[in-house]
Parts: structure tokens; C-alpha cells; sequence
């Protein structure tokens, strides 16, 4: 019976869920959850001074937009500490680490002669083979002993088989001399307690692993399945700065981007399955692999950003999408929709959603189920109803009153007024426009006038003429 998959994400708590990073929490939450497995998060939250209750929740909250649900409590990596001194102990007691009691001043003299004469600055300890009895009463830090010969090999499944010289691996500190543990420890400690079978995280992490592994093959514990993914960069190819946008996903959020959208455009920011562009999270579970995932560096792409959100936009249930748009208007400060505006809301999404590429342009379409009388027509629209469209409208509105009201027996109304005119039907549907939703960029005026019905709509006109 194979191991279920177990999955991790562990950001270190910053104020915000980096984009990268929220990518790869995505890669380890599709391959968990597309084989049955369990996908867990430790916040990193061993600097205290950066690491504050504010810091860790916006960690949370950008998972919970994301839609990135995990299993069981998140993990305090600070809260675990004494589990990972007890490991470095453990260790020491197994002669796979050794005390050293050089102190800092030591090893930066070190390091300066070997700078000086042009030799490796690897510190050597002269603690690692010492006598215990020629020990001093002093504080010491504990260090692994690394292999001083042959090969460290990395099998990972990204990048393939990583080769590192252990003449280039230094007897890394686990344990402080202050009896703090160091982050290469206890990332080893909480992935083997936590039953991480698998680790996916950035390529930025890839020259830790040959260190980390020494932690795995000291306590004997079965070394992950590694995968380290290339890092996203800007569009000009370099490193992903602010330069190139937002780096945050709830700055995606505000800038109202649905999250299925982000997810699906995250998903191929560096992994495709075959061409295809759009999925669902059903698609992506069953479809996601590590083989999947490319070694060059994906290249974030506002356009195609945009695109995919307009399809999964016209594509979305519409109660989910007035759900979620109501929460972008909560992350932007904006007033929240009346009960009345979100039910007529809900009644207009078909007609907003197509061809939105984001939750403005959405409420922008629809400002004519969202408004009411009377319309207070934008400085376009304003333009659009001059003296002479006013008394177009005026002419149609007692035939509008006794129209059957379909959309077949209204255009054909308005097309006869505009042809009485010598005007083609679009030269009437400005202004007629302009009255009902009092913008230039609407749905139709037919779509419009069919939601709003008889009464609103004659209202509209009248205001508009008057």
C-alpha cells in the first residue's frame, strides 16, 4: 500500500501572501487534493520581531481568497522549538553532530586569513574530532557532521539530479550556543513530524536541500520527494519586483480579480498540460503534476490575466459571483450593495458578466440595475442627450406604453422611430441608453429595458426628457 501524499506550504509571516509564493501553495494544494492526500501549512514564524499576529492573518486571509483550504490547524514553527532542540540533542548523543565551542570572533578571523590568502572560507572546526575531555566549561553551539568526501545528490523532480561536492558542505549549526535551533533544523523536524512526503517549493530553496538532507540521513528518517519549481518573473524577464506590479494576492483582489481566475492563471504561471489555457479546479486536481512543471522561470502576464478572467467571468455561477463581488467591495472600503441592489444585481449578471475582466467593470455595467431614479447621466452620457434625442425619446415613450413588451416588439419600435428620423437604430440606442443607465458602456438597451420592464424603464425616459 503506497504513503498518502502529504503536502506542505510554509511561508514566513511578511504582512502579505507574495503571488510566488501563493503559486506555489497552489502547486502543493492541486497535487494533494488531486490524489487524495493532505495539504498542510506551517507559518515560519521564527523571527519574532517580523513575525506578528497582523502578519500571519494576511497569510491566512490570501489563502482563504485563494480558495486554498488546508487540513488541521496551521503549524507554529516558533511554538515548536523545544521539539527541535531535543532533535539536535538527540544527534549529538548519536555522534552525528558534535559541540563546538568556537566563538564568532574565531570564525571571522578564520574566514578573514583565509580570504586574505586566497583559500576557501568553509569554516573547519577544530571541535569535530576533539577529545570531550579537552571540552572547556563554555558555551557551545552543536554542529551536524557533513560528509567531507564524495557527493550529496538531490534527486528532484523539477530540476532532475542535483550534484554537490561535500568538500563544499560546511558542518552546519543546528543548535545555537544560546540553545536556539536554526531554521535548517526545524524545517527538517516539523516536514518529518508533520509526515511530509512531498516538498514543492521555490528553486530559491534548492542549495538548502543538500544541507537539510544531512538532518534526514543523521536521525535515519525517510528523505522527501523534492520538486523545486523556478521563480516567477516580471515581464521584462528579471526578478519580480514592484516595479511590475502587485506582489500581494490581495492586492489581485482589490484590483477585482474573480479567484477562480487567479488560481487558473497561477496554475499555468510554470506548469501546462498540453494547450491547454482554461480549466476548471476540477480539471486542474485531476490534471496536475510535478512532470508538468517547467525549469525556466515563468513570466507574469497581465494580459493573459485578463483574458482568463473574462472567461471564467462569463463562465461563473452568478450567485458565486455576486458572493465574491461583494467581498471585493468589502477589501476596497466601498459601500456594500443594498439587499435590493444585490437581488437586481443577480437578475442582471448574465448581461454584466460577459466580457468583464473584473468586478468594475461588472459593477460598471451594471450601474443601471444598481442606481435609481433619477439617473444622474456621467458627462458622456450627458452628451449624448441633446435637444434633438429628447425629442426622439419623447416621441417614442406613448409607443413604448402600449408596446407588447418583448425584445422583438421593442427593437422593432425603436428602429421605426430612429428610420423616421433618417437615423440608423444605433444613433437612437445612445440616448436611450444614456436615460436608462445614464453611462455610454452598458448592456444592451434592449437586455436593459426587458430587466428593468414597462414602468422603470418609461420613468427613466420621462426623467431624461423633462
Amino acid at each position: 500500500m503506497s504513503t498518502p501524499v502529504v503536502t506542505r506550504f510554509a511561508p514566513s509571516p511578511t504582512g502579505f501572501l507574495h503571488i510566488g509564493g501563493a503559486r506555489t501553495a497552489l502547486f502543493n494544494w492541486l497535487y494533494a487534493r488531486g490524489r487524495g492526500g493532505r495539504f498542510l501549512l506551517r507559518i515560519e514564524d521564527t523571527d519574532r520581531a517580523r513575525s506578528t499576529p497582523e502578519a500571519t492573518e494576511a497569510i491566512l486571509s490570501g489563502l482563504r481568497w485563494l480558495g486554498l483550504d488546508w487540513d488541521g490547524e496551521a503549524v507554529s514553527q516558533a511554538a515548536r522549538a523545544d521539539r527541535h532542540a531535543e532533535v539536535a540533542h538527540q544527534m549529538l548523543a548519536a555522534g552525528h553532530a558534535y559541540k563546538c565551542f568556537a566563538t564568532q570572533d574565531e570564525i571571522e578571523a578564520f574566514r578573514e586569513a583565509a580570504r586574505t590568502e586566497g583559500r576557501s572560507t568553509l569554516f573547519r572546526s577544530p571541535w569535530r574530532d576533539a577529545d570531550p575531555a579537552t571540552h572547556p566549561d563554555a558555551p557551545f553551539a552543536i554542529r551536524v557532521k557533513a560528509p567531507q568526501s564524495g557527493e550529496t545528490i538531490i534527486a528532484d523532480q523539477v530540476q532532475g539530479d542535483v550534484r554537490i561536492r561535500n568538500d563544499q558542505l560546511d558542518d552546519m549549526i543546528v543548535l545555537r550556543s544560546d540553545g536556539t535551533p536554526v531554521y535548517m533544523l526545524a524545517v527538517v523536524v516539523d516536514d518529518h513530524d508533520m509526515g511530509v512526503t512531498h516538498v514543492i517549493r521555490g528553486d530559491d530553496h534548492l542549495n538548502n536541500a543538500a544541507r537539510q538532507m544531512l538532518v534526514f540521513q543523521a536521525m535515519g528518517w525517510p528523505v522527501p520527494v523534492f520538486a523545486h519549481i523556478p521563480l516567477i518573473h516580471g515581464p521584462d524577464g528579471k526578478k519580480l519586483s514592484k516595479r511590475h506590479g502587485a506582489l500581494g494576492v490581495e492586492e489581485y483582489q482589490r484590483m477585482g480579480y474573480p479567484a477562480a481566475a487567479m488560481r487558473n492563471y497561477l496554475a499555468r504561471l510554470g506548469w501546462s498540460h498540453g494547450n491547454d489555457e482554461f480549466f476548471t479546479d476540477d480539471q486542474a486536481r485531476d490534471w496536475f503534476d510535478i512532470t508538468g512543471i517547467g525549469k525556466s522561470p515563468a513570466r507574469l502576464d497581465f494580459k493573459k490575466l485578463d483574458h482568463l478572467t473574462g472567461q471564467h467571468m462569463s463562465a461563473g455561477d452568478d450567485a458565486a459571483l455576486l458572493h465574491e463581488l461583494q467581498l471585493y467591495l468589502a477589501a476596497t472600503g466601498a459601500e456594500p450593495l443594498t439587499e435590493a441592489q444585490s437581488e437586481r444585481l443577480l437578475q442582471a449578471m448574465p448581461l454584466v458578466k460577459d466580457k468583464a475582466k473584473s468586478f468594475a467593470q461588472v459593477i460598471e455595467k451594471a450601474h443601471f440595475t444598481l442606481t435609481s431614479r433619477p439617473v444622474r447621466p456621467d458627462e458622456k452620457a450627458a452628451k449624448a442627450l441633446d435637444d434633438v434625442s429628447r425629442g426622439i425619446l419623447r416621441e417614442l415613450t406613448p409607443r413604448l406604453q402600449n408596446a407588447s413588451w418583448t425584445r422583438g416588439n421593442l427593437e422593432a419600435i425603436v428602429a421605426e422611430t430612429a428610420q423616421a428620423h433618417g437615423l440608423g437604430l444605433g444613433k437612437l440606442a445612445q440616448p436611450l441608453r444614456a436615460a436608462l443607465a445614464g453611462r455610454t458602456t452598458s448592456p444592451s438597451v434592449f437586455d436593459m429595458m426587458l430587466l428593468l420592464g414597462r414602468e422603470e424603464t418609461l420613468g427613466r425616459v420621462q426623467d431624461a426628457v423633462t
